[in-house]
């Protein structure tokens, strides 16, 4: 009689939504492992046994999107393909009472901040002292580094709160440890994110701490590029931009997401900041450091909107020329403000009035691309593709902004920096060769 082969488990988890989810995964990540559980990070190879999914519940794509992840594992799991599978993340903190109901399949549904409950699934215990530990699923020279969680911000459009809970700031000395434990990994440039960072150490400290953070973070040895994602423009605590202009290994690039520019649907929005107040921001961080790459995302087809907020959105961006533009579609979030609000603005016509915008930052974006010919920038190597190395500069981040498309005769070390003068420009895009 053949007896039955008893296999070790094997995790695999699936990461959908923002970098916050990254990190937390891989928080999951160095847990299990620490707890001597084989884990991987979105495998394709199929010799898992149980899933994990990380899921996002910010606007509709996204829940569509973790709503047929999760379908697609349990599928796996009827078919006899998995033995288990999770959920977790944003999603399921909100939703899940009826995810519960409407997904029986799924063997246990966890919130976000349930690590402890879910490791106990695996017979696994948290282990406090691994705080900041984490088992990469980035490439090994870049990392995001989670500051905060949560907002404590009452934005008409956000659902975040609902998710997250209220903004609990890490201590300085924890995110020093990691972004050292980072370092000794081979991570050359950190990414701060949280869903609010200028608000950072109000909770723990009773003020703003940010100024603070960057110049411990700055004397790590090692760490190259220290990048800010996510800067709420209100109350922006502008001495963040003396330790810039101070510190060379903070990228002078700032992510400051402002949603809107006309001031009727900032009002509606609650963001506590006018057009001409963030007109005045915008001119002191460029007068404060010349040369800042500035970043924002924009949301079309909030509750209201006409067709004059969206023509005073564009007016804004030729007047304001910034580097990088992201935009949203406006989703209609149960628990929110804007909720109460009648979404009168047809989907088709969200989309668009945001590629209308988006046409204008096109062009924008080229010309200030077409600047850049000629000039050596200091490139980080992140990947070979197609057999050609893709970078960035110190105005780019990961996925989201341009990428340098480098042109060497010889073998570059990914993770390393090289010196790359820009040949050819393009919307988004850069080319160059080494110097």
């Amino acid at each position: 009689m053949k007896s039955k082969t008893f296999l070790k488990d094997k995790v695999n988890i699936i990461t959908l939504g923002c970098s916050k989810n990254m990190v937390d995964s891989e928080v999951l990540s160095g847990q299990l492992q620490a707890n001597a559980i084989d884990v991987v990070h979105e495998s394709t190879r199929r010799d898992h046994n149980i899933v994990v999914v990380n899921t996002c519940g910010f606007i509709d794509k996204a829940k569509e999107e973790s709503i047929n992840t999760i379908l697609e594992q349990v599928t796996l799991k009827q078919q006899g393909r998995l033995d288990k599978v999770y959920v977790t993340g944003c999603l399921s903190e909100r939703y899940r009472n009826d995810l519960e109901q409407e997904i029986p399949e799924v063997d246990a549904w966890f919130g976000t901040m349930e690590l402890p409950l879910m490791l106990k699934q695996f017979n696994a215990d948290y282990k406090k002292e691994l705080v900041g530990e984490r088992l990469l699923a980035t490439p090994q020279h870049y990392a995001y580094l989670k500051i905060s969680e949560g907002c404590n911000r009452t934005c008409a459009f956000c659902a975040i709160p609902l998710m997250r809970g209220g903004h609990v700031s890490r201590s300085l000395d924890d995110l020093v440890t990691e972004a050292e434990s980072l370092v000794k990994k081979g991570v050359k440039e950190v990414m701060l994110i949280a869903q609010e960072l200028t608000y950072y150490g109000l909770d723990l400290y009773k003020k703003r701490m940010l100024p603070d953070l960057l110049h411990r973070l700055a004397d790590v040895k090692g760490l190259e590029w220290i990048r800010l994602h996510y800067a709420y423009p209100h109350k922006f605590p502008l001495e963040i931009l003396d330790v810039m202009r101070e510190r060379d290994n903070i990228c002078n690039y700032l992510d400051m997401p402002l949603q809107h520019a006309s001031d009727a649907m900032l009002k509606a929005m609650k963001r506590q900041i006018t057009r001409s107040e963030t007109e005045e921001l915008i001119a002191a961080v460029r007068e404060k450091v010349p040369g800042m790459c500035l970043r924002t995302t924009l949301i079309a087809g909030f509750p209201g909107e006409t067709p004059d907020d969206v023509e005073q959105t564009k007016e804004f961006l030729l007047q304001q020329r910034f580097d990088r533009v992201g935009i949203f579609t406006y989703s209609h979030e149960e628990g929110t403000s804007g909720y109460d609000l009648a979404d009168d603005v047809p989907a088709a016509e969200k989309e668009r009035r945001a590629q209308s915008i988006m046409a204008v930052q096109q062009d924008i974006s080229y010309e200030l691309n077409q600047q850049k010919v000629g000039k050596i920038f200091k490139t980080i190597i992140d990947k070979k593709e197609a057999g050609r190395y893709m970078g960035r500069t110190e105005f780019d981040s990961v996925e989201v902004d341009n990428e340098v498309i480098i042109h060497a005769s010889g073998k570059l070390p990914v993770g390393e920096f090289v010196q790359v003068r820009i040949t050819r420009a393009f919307d988004y895009d850069l080319e160059g060769e080494v110097v």
